[in-house]
């Protein structure tokens, strides 16, 4: 199955599974009147917007490439996590609100005990159902999936804040830890939304991925071929689920074009092995100058004009600048 169905299942399967909980939640604050569960089923709506919203954004970005969108319609995913970040905010800003409310002016609390089972069933679905995502959205580099399974657990991770008050108030009888529950609640939820807010603008915006360009230049570094006289101008881009990698590979300058071409097919197939298939790359082969000499080791090389000095090692900062390396 291709990933951008795959993430599409994952995500249908978040939007029902939104939908029960939210009415479970619902039906626990009118049961108990507790203004800690009713932040609950206030995140829960979102929870349903922020499911569907991101359902339609998996399907607009599985959409095939075509001449309009030639780099596919992955972008789509940035926009999803955004409005979700941004209702995750919004929620947990109304939340602050009804909270600081109901410290002034408590309400009558009812079957304390059974919201108490309720809103811990939920807690377990949410728990799961965000363990899947986030390990589907992570396999899939799907930001969409990865926002939504962060969304369900730290709704998991604030249920069970809720759930812990609800039983220091159960035994305790002081109304207030129900208010102070939600307003801890309520700061956690506005902290996420930002969180969430902050990735997908800097996807959109095509920020750097340090923690992955970290990854690939270790990669790199550790199964360099001698051919690869030098690897300079890479750059990773993100759509959804596909990475678009741009760099300059230096070889030899008196290789054929289709030896030059083997050594760029070992760098696809070295950088697809370790980071996936949804992955395209855009090779530019540069030919080595007599100053390459002094970093290149290769043996036998009948063309060298210079001697070998040192090797210089790949690290994030050389490897992404416009130049080829030299020893100064």
């Amino acid at each position: 199955m291709k990933t951008g169905q795959q993430n599409l299942n994952v995500q249908k399967w978040v939007a029902v599974f939104s939908v029960l909980l939210m009415s479970v939640k619902f039906i626990a604050y009118y049961s108990t009147h507790s203004v800690s569960i009713l932040t609950d089923a206030l995140e829960s709506i979102v929870n349903v917007a922020a499911g569907f919203i991101g359902l339609y954004s998996l399907y607009v970005a599985a959409i095939p490439r075509d001449h309009n969108h030639p780099y596919g319609h992955g972008k789509a995913e940035f926009l999803s996590a955004a409005i979700e970040g941004t209702l995750i905010g919004s929620a947990g800003t109304i939340i602050l609100y009804k909270a600081i409310q109901n410290l002034v002016y408590p309400a009558e609390l009812h079957k304390i005990d059974y919201g108490i089972w309720l809103v811990a069933a939920t807690a377990a679905v949410n728990f799961i159902v965000g363990y899947f995502c986030l390990r589907t959205g992570k396999r899939n580099n799907s930001l969409a999936l990865i926002a939504s399974g962060k969304h369900l657990q730290s709704d998991t991770w604030s249920t069970l804040a809720i759930i812990a008050g609800l039983i220091l108030l159960y035994f305790t009888g002081y109304k207030w830890i129900d208010s102070v529950v939600a307003i801890l609640a309520g700061v956690f939820i506005v902290f996420t939304g930002y969180q969430i807010v902050r990735r997908s603008i800097a996807g959109i915006m095509d920020e750097t991925d340090v923690k992955l360009l970290t990854g690939m230049v270790q990669v790199l570094n550790s199964n360099r071929r001698e051919n690869w006289v030098d690897l300079h101008n890479l750059r990773v881009i993100k759509y959804g689920s596909l990475l678009h990698l741009d760099c300059h590979l230096t070889v030899p300058w008196y290789l054929n074009v289709h030896e030059a071409h083997e050594e760029i097919d070992a760098l696809a197939r070295l950088i697809r092995k370790e980071f996936g298939e949804s992955l395209e790359l855009f090779v530019h082969s540069d030919g080595c100058l007599p100053f390459s000499c002094q970093i290149c080791d290769k043996a036998h090389c009948p063309e060298r004009k210079n001697q070998f000095v040192k090797k210089i090692d790949w690290t994030l900062d050389n490897i992404s600048r416009n130049k080829k390396h030299e020893l100064i």
